[in-house]
């Protein structure tokens, strides 16, 4: 399992990266791993108003279909279209794809989000 220095963690295998104050929002590898194959991805719409952890989406895969929450408040800026038509490329680069950019309203919100080692002991804990 890889866990990426450098971004945001919330307990729902949601990961954020952070410019500026856009958050940009995707899938864990610890969450592709046991969803497996990712057959869909429903996006936010575009525009959409979100409170942190908040449902914006669903990921479906073979095995299940998973509500995706966002760690951040916020203005859905966009969404990765070309998950529409490769949804796998979340369980091939799971760090490489985001599923959406939010403009934030509150940095506050990233106060309340795991550091990479933070969630790589919440993931050990989830394991056992």
């Amino acid at each position: 399992m890889e866990i990426k220095d450098g971004l945001y963690y919330s307990e729902d295998h949601e990961w954020v990266r952070v410019e500026g104050d856009k958050a940009y929002i995707g899938l864990t590898d610890f969450a592709q791993e046991h969803l497996g194959d990712i057959v869909f991805v429903e996006a936010p719409d575009l525009d959409g108003q979100f409170e942190a952890g908040a449902v914006i989406g669903a990921i479906e895969s073979v095995k299940a279909v998973s509500d995706m929450h966002t760690p951040v408040s916020g203005k859905v800026l966009a969404a990765n279209e070309i998950l529409d038509d490769s949804p796998d490329l979340l369980n091939k680069d799971p760090y490489g794809q985001h599923i959406a950019v939010l403009e934030m309203a509150d940095r506050a919100d990233l106060d309340k989000l795991m550091s990479s080692a933070d969630y790589a002991a919440f993931c050990d804990k989830e394991a056992e």
